[in-house]
Parts: structure tokens; C-alpha cells; sequence
């Protein structure tokens, strides 16, 4: 069974924060909340009312982790690292797939959302891969994980064919009844897939966006991961497909790591094209870096797509974690601020507007990668009361600095208190 560290007698609802630094404000404001949600930013607020003092830190809206895997995370130590390819990482995974059970998969995946929520995250798309080798087993284990930690954290579910989907009719046939089971419960849909593994690519997308179309769902997809090279890239049939569909705004690419070989006019085509047909991108640098630039010799490529182009254009894009300790990423702790680190280091990020647009890609902006309208995504009045302290000063600081977090409430109610380091220097 995962592990859950809901406290026993949670403590009462926040309703006021005390200076905070918000992002585009000046000085610390106090910001009041009620019911959940967030009633004012700034104005003069009542003594006595009960609250949490940020002590002129940093507040900003819950971070988002918007491509996340929980069922094969934390599998490190079952690899024999014998490649490092995305082709390696794949046979790894599928063989070890078939020992999951329903209890390792929730355990590993209980394990990933207390060290998520412990470093900010209040919500986060998961994709589950469902196939004949791991059956529903994947997808049991993270339920039972999402729903232990849903007092923390917010988990939707991308079902998704990681490997191959158009040869396989049993995989149609999980992904089917998982889409069923989802709406009928009520929650949100979002199918999935990897076309670069399918023997049919294009065909892939067309059952996919089929499955999208029975289900009312999301389509959130693997695409375009090629190392050195762009030749083969769907990014231009997905986005026509989300035009003939009407799934603008419903529609995310993970990955594309083959547009980052393309020249810069190229590159800014394609992310136009995204932006204009309503297709969100997230970027997932700690797996791209990992296992792009492998058969290259000197001057070997970043191959993480850079999101400048989607942020100018105030469109959809995120920077995500993608895998926690397995065979695609043999690093992290579910820390989005390091993430947003990592890939301004990669990126070449520098300013400090540069630096809070980082930040803003694993806060309000993967939030609409995700569906939340812009209006209701960081700390502005109507959105919810998940609130994230970091200890700096600004966003720009709390990229750079790789900013610990000092406190988290979900709905208003407090779910993580950090500490400081105390240093004890010699007299």
C-alpha cells in the first residue's frame, strides 16, 4: 500500500496570508481566502482574522506538473543501463512490466506524490500505460496511490499505448474501457500515445483521436521523440487533426525533441502552428537531455524544444518532470523548481523576467495546459487557495536559486510545512 501523511486533525482553514510577495506586484500584499478559493489580492485586511504569515517570501499559485509518470517511477534499481536510448528504456520497461503488481505500483507511486506535494506540486497529469503485458494493474496502483493523496494533490489520469496501439486490439480494448470507466465516474478523460513506437505512426493518431472523439476526452501524446533529427515528425498532422476535430485547447505534444534540431525560422513555424491551432507543448528536459544526444559525436545536441516562441504568443506550454528514477530518467525528487532550473540552464534563460517566465511554465501556465482557463491560474482573485511559499524574494530569485519551499496549502488548508537549514558555525 502507498504511504499517506494526511494528518489525523488537519489544521483549520487559512483565511488570510500575510506579506507576500506575489508575482506582478510591488511590496508584500496580504491575500484573503474563503471557501477554497482566493477572495482578494492586496486592499486592507481585518486584524484578528486567523492566517499564515509568508514573511515577505515569495507566494505563488500551486506548481503543475503537467506529464508525470507514477506507475513506472522509482524502477531505477531493476535496470541494467546496458544502452540508455529511447529504444533501450523501452525494452527495459516492457520487460519489467510484466512483474508489476497492483500493491508495487501504488507503493512506488504513493512514494513519488509525497516527495511531489512535499516540493509544491498541488496538481499533476499522470500517464498510465495499459497494454497486455501490464493489463490494469498500472492503472489500479495509481488510483489507489491518487486517491490516498488526494487531500494533497490533484491527479488526472492520461490512459495512453506506450508501446504500439494500431497491432495490438487488446491495448484498444483497455484503453476503450478505461476512457468508459473514467467518464462514467465522472472524471476527466484524457487518452494518450507514443506514435514514434507504433509500426503504423499515423495511424496511431487516427485511433487515437478516435478514441478522443467515443470518450469526449483530452489527447495528450509522445510525439516527435527522435534523436538528431526532425525527419519523420507528426507534429504538422497533429495539429491538422486537432483543427478537423475542434479540439483546440484540448490537444498537448510531450516532447517533440526532433524540432529542436531544426533551424531556428523552422522551429518558430512549428511552434506558430501549434499556438495557432490551440496545441499545448511541454517540454521535459531532465528525460530529453538524458536520452537525446547519445549517437552524436562532438558537439552533441540539447534536444529540449525551447518554449520562447509559445510564451511570446501567451499560448499554452509547460515544463514537466516526465519520469522519476527509471530507465528514461535516473534522476529526481518530483521538484518542479528544479525543473524550471534545469531547463533555463539548458535554454539559456538568464534575466529575470527570463527566470519567472520559467517558473510560470510549471505554475499558471502549465495550469492551462491542462484546461484552466487563464483567468483562474496563479494568485488572482477566483482561483483556488493552493498556495505555494518559497524562500526567495521573486520568481526570478526562486528559479535561480533553486528556492526550498517553506509552506503549501490546497483549498486553504495547510499540507506542508518546510524547514531551513541551521548552521551551528564553531566559536
Amino acid at each position: 500500500m502507498s504511504t499517506c501523511a494526511a494528518p489525523a486533525t488537519p489544521d483549520p482553514a487559512v483565511t488570510v496570508v500575510r506579506r507576500a510577495r506575489v508575482p506582478g506586484r510591488d511590496g508584500a500584499v496580504d491575500i484573503v481566502l474563503a471557501g477554497g478559493r482566493i477572495r482578494s489580492v492586496g486592499g486592507v485586511v481585518p486584524d484578528g482574522l486567523p492566517g499564515i504569515d509568508a514573511g515577505d517570501r515569495l507566494v505563488v499559485g500551486g506548481l503543475v506538473d503537467a506529464h508525470l509518470h507514477l506507475d513506472k517511477a522509482l524502477t531505477a534499481d531493476r535496470c541494467s543501463w546496458s544502452g540508455g536510448t529511447v529504444e533501450d528504456a523501452m525494452a527495459e520497461t516492457a520487460a519489467m512490466k510484466a512483474d508489476f503488481t497492483v500493491d508495487d505500483v501504488a507503493t512506488r507511486a504513493g512514494a513519488v506524490l509525497a516527495s511531489c506535494v512535499a516540493h509544491g506540486t498541488t496538481r499533476i497529469r499522470t500517464h498510465v500505460e495499459l497494454d497486455p503485458t501490464v493489463g490494469r494493474r498500472g492503472l489500479e496502483g495509481v488510483l489507489r496511490a491518487a486517491a490516498d493523496w488526494a487531500w494533497a494533490v490533484d491527479v488526472e489520469i492520461c490512459v495512453f499505448a506506450q508501446d504500439g496501439l494500431t497491432g495490438s486490439p487488446d491495448t484498444a480494448r483497455l484503453l476503450d474501457e478505461a476512457l468508459g470507466e473514467a467518464r462514467a465516474a465522472g472524471r476527466r478523460t484524457v487518452v494518450g500515445g507514443a506514435p514514434y513506437a507504433d509500426d503504423d505512426p499515423a495511424g496511431q493518431l487516427d485511433r487515437v483521436f478516435g478514441l478522443a472523439a467515443d470518450h469526449d476526452a483530452d489527447v495528450d501524446l509522445h510525439l516527435d521523440l527522435f534523436d538528431g533529427t526532425a525527419e519523420g515528425a507528426l507534429i504538422g498532422t497533429l495539429c491538422a487533426l486537432t483543427e478537423r476535430a475542434g479540439l483546440g485547447g484540448r490537444v498537448t505534444a510531450g516532447h517533440g525533441t526532433a524540432w529542436s534540431f531544426l533551424e531556428p525560422d523552422r522551429r518558430a513555424a512549428v511552434l506558430d502552428r501549434c499556438a495557432g491551432t490551440g496545441v499545448g507543448v511541454v517540454a521535459l528536459p531532465s528525460t530529453d537531455l538524458f536520452l537525446t544526444g547519445r549517437r552524436t559525436g562532438a558537439g552533441a545536441p540539447r534536444g529540449v524544444v525551447v518554449l520562447d516562441r509559445l510564451v511570446e504568443r501567451d499560448a499554452a506550454a509547460a515544463v514537466a518532470t516526465n519520469n522519476v528514477r527509471n530507465a528514461f530518467t535516473p534522476y529526481g525528487a518530483g521538484s518542479l523548481v528544479r525543473m524550471a532550473n534545469l531547463y533555463a540552464n539548458l535554454t539559456h534563460q538568464a534575466s529575470p523576467e527570463q527566470l519567472a517566465a520559467c517558473l510560470d511554465l510549471v505554475g499558471p501556465r502549465a495550469a492551462r495546459v491542462l484546461g484552466a482557463p487563464a483567468r483562474t491560474t496563479g494568485v488572482v482573485a477566483g482561483a483556488p487557495a493552493d498556495l505555494v511559499c518559497l524562500d526567495a524574494p521573486d520568481p526570478g530569485t526562486a528559479v535561480a536559486s533553486l528556492a526550498p519551499v517553506r509552506w503549501v496549502l490546497k483549498g486553504g488548508v495547510r499540507t506542508v510545512t518546510g524547514g531551513s537549514a541551521q548552521l551551528h558555525p564553531t566559536v
